[in-house]
């Protein structure tokens, strides 16, 4: 099969025959029918993120958020079959630790990361580990795109808002960064019946979020940050989701805050921060904010989003704003460089 490999860490992919995957006694098979660019994949091309343990063995395939059919399962698994639609979430679980038992599988103690830890979906075939648990069928009514658009951030963002924040009808979410994350959030958080302001430094994004519903915006380049979002929600907002983990956004994002709201951070640091960022601390403590961290979605609410998503309430498919084929995700990632990227870009041609 063919697969884009990273080879040496900044180097362009290289896109070369490798064996198909067979599945081990517990894993399956899954023909990859779409596949997303996710910044994530730009942080391994350039090798951030060690600091946290996330440093690939090269040669590896990238890609972690995929859906796609079973073609092949192992002799122990028991709930999935040949012929399966199904969609992959990119933190594979073990299903036994303490935190999967308590339905919080996005924290397991034997994670496993698709296009990280082991191949992942830049490629014709990819083996999912532990198949029973980590192949979730995909109702008749949500399409392959929709299914990978929502595999990562799409999916990201539905916990932070959701679950993470509690976000409530009514409220003022401030999304501060408009990536794939931040622009999921403005879709889902208008979903979820909230008032939306998108905050970033493109005119661009501004203007996708305001198609998905956002009801401002802030140009960071304009002047002053928090000021411009207290104005356009009368105070502060009741939430803030961090989409990245740069030190001047997770301050503004704090700071925009009206007393007692919420920060979600779902945007990990780079280089620069190499994890360590400032807060206002006197600001937290006498507005009794609070900062809350989320990662991924645990399995057992995938179901739920890809009802929602079925009902037509909620368009993860709607951000997909290129479609390209295996050899074109070189070039993604080279403009991811830049932030010059909008909406998703989905890989559909293997």
């Amino acid at each position: 099969m063919k697969a884009a490999r990273l080879v040496e860490i900044g180097s362009p992919l290289v896109i070369e025959e490798v064996a198909d995957p067979s599945p081990g006694p517990r894993d399956a098979v899954v023909k990859v029918e779409f596949e997303g660019i996710c910044r994530t994949d730009w942080h391994t091309w350039v090798g951030d993120w060690s600091w946290i343990g996330l440093a690939p063995a090269l040669p590896i395939t990238m890609g972690h958020e995929l859906a796609g059919t079973v073609v092949a399962v192992g002799d122990s698994v028991s709930s999935v079959n040949v012929g399966d639609r199904v969609a992959v979430p990119f933190h594979e679980a073990c299903g036994r630790c303490s935190y999967c038992r308590a339905g919080r599988s996005n924290l397991c103690d034997a994670l496993e990361f698709l296009g990280m830890t082991h191949d992942g979906g830049y490629a014709e075939y990819v083996n999912v580990l532990n198949a029973d648990l980590n192949c979730v069928p995909l109702p008749d009514a949500v399409p392959f795109d929709a299914a990978a658009a929502l595999g990562c951030r799409f999916m990201t963002a539905w916990h932070a808002l959701q679950h993470q924040a509690s976000l409530r009808a009514g409220e003022w979410v401030a999304v501060h960064g408009v990536g794939g994350i931040g622009l999921s959030a403005v879709q889902i958080g208008v979903a979820l019946g909230a008032g939306v302001v998108a905050v970033d430094i493109d005119e661009r994004k501004l203007k996708a979020a305001r198609e998905q519903g956002a009801a401002a915006t802030v140009n960071a380049r304009d002047g002053d940050v928090v000021e411009a979002v207290k104005e356009a929600t009368g105070g502060g907002a009741h939430v803030s989701l961090g989409g990245l983990g740069t030190a001047s956004l997770v301050n503004a994002a704090l700071m925009s805050l009206r007393k007692g709201g919420r920060l979600v951070q779902v945007g990990l640091t780079s280089k620069e921060e190499q994890g360590i960022v400032g807060i206002p601390l006197d600001e937290l403590i006498e507005a009794e904010l609070t900062i809350v961290g989320s990662v991924g979605n645990p399995h057992v609410h995938l179901p739920a989003l890809l009802e929602v998503v079925g009902a037509g309430r909620l368009d993860p498919a709607g951000l997909v704003t290129e479609r390209i084929a295996l050899d074109g995700a070189q070039g993604v990632l080279e403009r991811m460089t830049g932030f010059d990227t909008i909406g998703f870009a989905v890989i559909d041609r293997f």
